[in-house]
């Protein structure tokens, strides 16, 4: 038997969802769902619709989007939104997480730390909110841009 990538699994595991709750799998949600399982970074919108125009072209943007908005609505994907363009989409670690931005070339990447939680119950703990999500963002220049400088 040949291992199942995580890819993979995390692709089954979004159909099987959108099955159980009975959402119409069309071939394009299918094939959004497989791009945005097997994405290593952090998509637009926008790029997803790029990637998947020429094999569906009758499909739109807003198809995107409405999927996109569905799998947020299940908290399957999480959005990254920065108010000055594009939200970015996180299909693979649909929690709250941190994350580096860098502020030239826009690329964004999962750090490897579990800083987040600890943070966030520190925070519920001295505050007395009780945290419904949060969000850590660390901005800076990727190793690519310095290597530019």
């Amino acid at each position: 038997m040949i291992p199942m990538t995580d890819s993979q699994a995390r692709y089954e595991e979004l159909l099987k969802k959108l099955r159980q709750r009975n959402y119409r799998l069309t071939p394009q949600r299918v094939a959004l769902v497989r791009l945005l399982s097997a994405s290593e970074g952090h998509p637009s919108a926008a790029r997803l619709y790029d990637q998947l125009k020429a094999q569906y072209p009758t499909m739109s943007l807003a198809t995107v989007y409405k999927t996109l908005n569905l799998l947020k609505d299940l908290d399957e994907v999480l959005e990254l939104g920065f108010g000055d363009d594009d939200g970015r989409y996180d299909g693979k670690r649909p929690y709250p997480h941190p994350h580096l931005i860098c502020i030239r070339c826009r690329a964004i990447v999962d750090p490897d730390v579990e800083m987040a939680e600890h943070l966030a119950q520190q925070v519920a703990e001295r505050s007395g909110y009780k945290i419904v999500s949060h969000r850590l963002d660390f901005y800076g220049l990727c190793p690519a841009c310095q290597g530019r400088e």
